[in-house]
């Protein structure tokens, strides 16, 4: 008999499995037609900036994700139009990608990602399988009914899952449901767009939960990644259960939502469509890409974004390492994080109890640009010596801190000690930690440091001396065992 039936009143009862606790680090991966192109405008920021100076029209003519490439392209007088158009010429389709990707993709060598995946830490991968361009990475028994031959011709979904897995990583699919340009030819220019066009016809259901379904038994992935939303007609509870049932501890996460028809009709109003984008402009510029109220998830996802405060649902933080998903060529050294900026930002999700999904965009033959390489190897090597403080820790009983020098603190617990972040150094031969106090008999260490260090508790204060080798890294660790009590 199924554990879990096709209700939300079941489904809710699932629990967030450990490995998924313990795992800190996945990989995300957005590869298909999008990556031949390879193009979107750039700037740091500077999309967010544009929303809240010109507002959603421009936002998206400038939207500087290449994995949107089919739609920024349709926009009138967008620099990806304009680039489109420049490179190749007013009559090439973006299906016309469809060869050229194929071809490219030959190349690509499943083996040496997932190498590089365990190389770097990570626990898990999760692989874009259909985008909202509707091109499949697999050769599904359930091909698309308008479009010969739309999908990859090597099956790059089981061929990466097989290597991921073969290296004891989970594996986990994405699949865009709420968007598909194939099914609701459209252009998105506001937020109101993106989240009430969603098919929602029999034939675009029923091939959406086929693909759901095959992708489960075939792959047997651990992670189900929905985007943008899920046809109002569609039940995701059923397909909750079936995955749980199927994966007992696979996990969901939180982009499901079903935009109801007194909302779509609300939508269509004058009134409705002002109201709705300035709060989703709002929600946008003070808390980034969150998703409201889902009828069910596992953990919650933030995109290029995180939270100032321990959060008691488990959630995730997903970002490129420059500013789009998909590869984008035009993209500057000064797009990307450092690697310094990275494993700043990496500590302080964990710190809040969430995971990072951090996204590489390979070129269309599957290879991986040096800047992204060069991140991912420089957080790889950062965990070499730091990882026992991030891998299979929970967060503390505080998040965040300060040393009376002005550096940011960080938090981490195991079972016995607790492991203090500390964001920078000092240049002094001490560094004095507020606001914690520790017992007499505590050790304390810092990670790749092999000698226990000196430490005075000054009132509710703590001096640490700091070795004079240390060796410089972007974020120090300490070890301190036993761990405080928890009245701090």
């Amino acid at each position: 008999m199924n554990k879990f039936q096709p209700t939300f009143k079941s489904v809710k009862t699932h629990e967030v499995p450990d490995w998924y606790h313990d795992a800190k680090l996945g990989i995300f991966i957005h590869w298909g037609l999008f990556s031949v192109p390879a193009f979107a405008p750039t700037g740091k920021g500077e999309n967010l900036k544009i929303l809240e100076k010109e507002g959603w029209k421009a936002y998206y003519a400038h939207n500087p994700y290449a994995e949107w490439y089919i739609n920024t392209m349709k926009i009138p007088g967008s620099p990806t139009q304009k680039y489109h158009i420049e490179t190749y010429g007013e009559d090439f389709s973006y299906e016309d990608f469809a060869p050229l990707f194929n071809e490219a993709s030959t190349k690509w060598n499943p083996e040496e990602w997932a190498k590089l995946f365990k190389k770097v830490g990570a626990k898990y991968v999760v692989l874009v399988s259909k985008h909202m361009d509707g091109f499949l990475l697999w050769r599904s028994k359930h091909p698309h009914p308008k479009k010969e031959n739309y999908h990859s011709n090597r099956d790059i979904v089981g061929e990466l899952t097989e290597a991921v897995k073969a290296r004891d990583m989970k594996m986990g699919l994405y699949y865009c449901s709420g968007l598909d340009f194939t099914f609701n030819d459209i252009i998105i220019q506001d937020a109101l767009d993106e989240f009430t066009n969603t098919p929602n016809t029999k034939d675009y259901i029923d091939l959406m939960e086929s693909h759901w379904r095959e992708l489960i038994n075939l792959y047997k992935p651990s992670i189900i990644w929905n985007d943008v939303g899920y046809p109002r007609d569609a039940n995701s509870a059923e397909l909750f259960a079936y995955f749980y049932n199927k994966i007992s501890d696979g996990v969901v996460n939180d982009r499901w939502m079903q935009v109801s028809k007194f909302l779509s009709k609300f939508a269509n109003t004058k009134i409705g469509r002002k109201i709705i984008c300035w709060y989703v402009k709002r929600l946008f510029l003070t808390e980034g890409m969150v998703t409201q109220n889902p009828p069910h998830c596992d953990f919650s996802t933030q995109e290029y974004s995180t939270y100032s405060n321990i959060m008691e649902q488990k959630w995730e933080a997903n970002r490129g390492i420059g500013t789009s998903f998909g590869y984008n060529k035009a993209e500057k050294a000064e797009d990307h994080f450092s690697v310094e900026e990275l494993i700043r930002f990496f500590v302080d999700i964990v710190s809040k109890n969430g995971n990072l999904l951090l996204n590489l965009g390979p070129k269309a033959d599957g290879t991986i640009p040096d800047i992204q390489l060069n991140r991912v190897l420089g957080l790889g090597k950062w965990l070499e010596t730091n990882g026992q403080a991030i891998f299979r820790t929970r967060p503390w009983i505080r998040a965040e801190g300060i040393t009376t020098e002005g550096i940011g603190v960080r938090f981490s617990q195991t079972a016995d000690s607790l492991f203090v972040f500390l964001l920078d150094t000092s240049n002094e031969s001490t560094i004095t930690i507020k606001s914690l106090k520790l017992n007499s008999d505590t050790k304390i260490s810092w990670l790749g440091y092999d000698e226990s260090i000196n430490w005075n508790q000054n009132g509710e204060n703590l001096t640490i001396y700091i070795p004079k080798n240390l060796k410089e890294s972007p974020v120090y660790t300490l070890k301190i065992t036993p761990k405080p009590a928890l009245n701090q």
